[in-house]
């Protein structure tokens, strides 16, 4: 059996000054090189799941363990080194430096975290060559690299997000409304090249968003309701 990317237990989370809990969840695991979509409406605590996720927030009762490791024993400088070494992130306003390249943006990971710049060097050579199998899986031209991150379609800044949170071959992606700025003619072609290129890495997944027709490509769905009744794994 595959060992687990993602394993919540009995978690509780609340704001502060909440008087009950956002959401609950018994059991959720996601096997390593796996997919997981997370749905539900909004303000059902679908982005604070996600900062659980990634360690930005810990949960008030329950264990949550990524890769193997529990998030709620880390101190929050440890949180913060464990996310930016073993997670690749794609946030919804995507998150690119405006003023830099194309490539200088996706090799940023190698340039602030040692482990992501040796894994890139490991399983490809090179972060060079590790940038040019990314961009040319996510069918981003050799012109395109050297443009500034500002003068990109939001199609390409998508792309360029992706490219960046898979550099280094992180275990597990998180990614957040990915294809909230795409039309629909370009969603499902973004999430074949983000989930194919994944499975290449044997990088499992994890997306959350409101638009439940992008849910069949995905190895599993989890449904968070608005109201108290039980979440459920699909």
């Amino acid at each position: 059996m595959n060992a687990s990317a993602l394993s919540l237990t009995n978690i509780q989370f609340a704001w502060p000054k909440q008087s009950r809990p956002l959401f609950s969840i018994e059991s959720l695991n996601l096997p390593q090189g796996q997919t997981l979509f997370i749905g539900g409406p909004s303000g059902c605590g679908k982005s604070s799941l996600l900062s659980l996720i990634t360690g930005i927030q810990v949960a008030q009762q329950g264990a949550c363990e990524v890769l193997g490791t529990s998030l709620g024993e880390l101190s929050s400088s440890d949180r913060d080194r464990f996310r930016g070494e073993h997670l690749g992130l794609i946030f919804q306003q995507f998150n690119l430096l405006p003023f830099l390249t194309v490539q200088e943006n996706i090799e940023l990971p190698s340039k602030l975290f040692d482990s992501r710049l040796q894994k890139s060097i490991q399983l490809y050579g090179s972060v060079q060559s590790h940038v040019e199998f990314l961009c040319n899986a996510l069918h981003l031209s050799p012109e395109l690299r050297a443009r500034q991150a500002n003068l990109l379609s939001v199609g390409e800044q998508q792309r360029v997000a992706a490219a960046r949170a898979l550099l280094g071959c992180p275990a597990l992606i998180v990614a957040d409304e990915p294809t909230s700025a795409l039309d629909e003619d370009n969603k499902i072609d973004f999430l074949n090249l983000l989930l194919s290129t994944a499975k290449a890495q044997n990088s499992s997944v994890v997306t959350v968003s409101h638009d439940m027709r992008i849910a069949s490509q995905f190895d599993q769905v989890f449904l968070m309701p608005r109201s108290e009744s039980k979440h459920v794994l699909a």
